[in-house]
């Protein structure tokens, strides 16, 4: 029941719902809102500007849970960052976005990267740094292992997609959402332990 859906929390019985708020960040020329126009239409479009912000649904039905991601795409023209600003909040996972044809996307990205540090603690957010338009090899600025170091460092998960050729653009979503499952499993294993160590003390105690 839709009613009863929270974000981040499962709904009550064996296969449960998790709700997921999803960002996209970049600057205006990575195109970060193809990606999720073709995650969650299956269609490429070469360019769709985005005005402050744009928004998608998109459900997963996976063996263990159905997550359904709510996902919003930032305006990245410096004019709307302190606006979208207000987009970060609550959200649960976020995609940094980069062109690896232009250096000065990963710059960027990395400063969207401070303004998410300064919402979120590192365990209430799952990041991926993203670099798009690996199908422009020809005019590369930014090498695969560059983006790799930078997300190791960082404790990023990272991924190259093309739109153009959808490569990888439905795996970086699904990395996420395992990514987030693995985080729920964690919370219930350590409120189990919690409530085994209470119910231990009451016995103890009576």
């Amino acid at each position: 029941m839709a009613q009863k859906e929270m974000l981040g929390t499962p709904l009550e019985g064996i296969h449960p719902t998790y709700v997921y708020k999803v960002v996209l960040l970049g600057s205006p020329s990575v195109g970060n809102s193809v990606p999720a126009h073709q995650y969650v239409k299956n269609v490429f479009r070469e360019s769709l500007p985005t005005v402050g912000c744009c928004f998608f649904t998109k459900t997963l039905h996976l063996e263990v849970a159905t997550i359904k991601f709510d996902v919003w795409v930032m305006a990245g023209q410096e004019t709307y960052r302190s606006v979208c600003c207000l987009y970060l909040r609550g959200a649960h996972a976020a995609l940094l976005v980069y062109d690896i044809a232009n250096k000065e996307t990963l710059s960027r990205a990395k400063l969207w990267l401070r303004d998410l540090e300064k919402e979120f603690l590192a365990d209430e957010i799952v990041i991926a740094l993203v670099g798009n338009k690996p199908d422009l090899a020809a005019e590369r600025e930014v090498t695969t292992e560059e983006g790799e170091e930078f997300a190791r460092t960082k404790d990023l998960l990272f991924m190259e997609t093309s739109t153009k050729s959808n490569h990888q653009v439905n795996d970086i979503f699904m990395a996420i959402a395992q990514e987030l499952l693995k985080r729920e499993q964690k919370k219930a294993s350590a409120r189990s332990t919690a409530d085994l160590r209470e119910s231990r003390t009451r016995t103890w105690c009576c």
